[in-house]
């Protein structure tokens, strides 16, 4: 078998799919890199902001020959390319955002025509913008994003369909939703709200939100959003009819709707509101729901955790992750 690269390994996403990856395939085949190395040697898996135990490359994503020397020397099969900007920060550095969203991604791709590498690309609700249907936003649909972060994911999207149709890369990818991980710590993404509401929840008992109450998204817990990369990358190609850009979800929830969850669980806890306009402006251009049977159809998407099972994890974990830094 050859071996599994992943992109910006330390990062939300890349630091709870390695350790899937490494426990589904064994450590010694998943090559985690990043653009900078872990803190210390030794993490446990799923330490926030560290890789499981295994293999680990420098990699500048932004630096062709990087890239070549890792999948050339290990021997690379498949890559999962996770290294980007999320969209706050894109929007706060566009400059930057293009270089390493689209500049990274068009080197990898050359790196997987080369290779005969196989192709992860994680793109977003993002990838939509204001003209798209709101409601039920289909998998074929107008795209028209007007962040920085939007722009590049669609055209992270159509660099992956060129190289599939012209040099027959086995590029696939999601459509991922907010993400909501008790590991990693938020990362500059609009829907960092339903992440911090819980380490707030825990630490403060309140929290004061970015977005508006009522502001309606489609989320995903982070097991789930794990499970569906992997699944979708050993799925038989002769199912996929769209391949790339999948539309996935899991659930549905305002920030109110969030805390009322949470305050089930935690009774006394407390949310208010200071809207960030910035943030806010990017969450109105991006579906409140998403339709992902296209997803369900063709390789048999299923979330597992729902705003209740995934409070109740999430509230399980941190407590545990706070106890075990007490302790220590």
């Amino acid at each position: 078998m050859r071996k599994i690269l992943v992109t910006g390994a330390l990062g939300q996403i890349g630091s709870e799919l390695t350790v899937a990856l490494r426990r589904r395939y064994g450590a010694d085949q998943i090559i985690a890199s990043d653009i900078r190395m872990p803190r210390k040697a030794g993490d446990v898996p799923g330490a926030p902001g560290e890789a499981a135990p295994g293999p680990i490359e420098l990699i500048d994503c932004t630096q062709p020959h990087q890239l070549h020397e890792v999948v050339r020397r290990h021997d690379i099969g498949v890559i999962y390319h996770l290294a980007a900007l999320l969209s706050a920060v894109a929007e706060e550095k566009p400059q930057i955002a293009w270089s390493l969203n689209m500049g990274g991604l068009y080197n990898v791709m050359e790196v997987a025509r080369q290779y005969g590498c196989a192709v992860f690309f994680p793109s977003s609700i993002g990838a939509f913008g204001p003209g798209t249907p709101r409601d039920q936003t289909p998998q074929e649909t107008i795209q028209r994003p007007s962040t920085m972060y939007g722009v590049t994911k669609v055209a992270g999207e159509l660099l992956c369909d060129y190289y599939a149709l012209r040099f027959d890369v086995d590029a696939r990818g999601l459509r991922l939703p907010g993400l909501i991980s008790y590991t990693a710590p938020p990362g500059g993404g609009t829907t960092d709200y339903a992440v911090e509401i819980f380490r707030h929840a825990i630490r403060y008992g309140r929290y004061t939100c970015f977005l508006r109450a009522d502001t309606r998204l489609d989320m995903m817990y982070m097991p789930d959003a794990v499970r569906a990369m992997i699944e979708l990358m050993e799925a038989d190609p002769a199912g996929l009819l769209h391949r790339n850009a999948f539309n996935i979800t899991a659930m549905n929830f305002t920030p109110a709707e969030l805390a009322d969850a949470i305050a089930a669980r935690m009774p006394g806890f407390e949310i208010d509101y200071e809207v960030d306009d910035d943030r806010q402006a990017i969450a109105d251009s991006w579906p409140r729901t998403l339709d992902d049977s296209a997803a369900r159809a063709e390789w048999g998407w299923r979330p597992e955790f729902d705003i209740a099972a995934m409070c109740d994890d999430m509230l399980e974990k941190m407590r545990e992750a706070a106890n075990i830094a007490r302790a220590s």
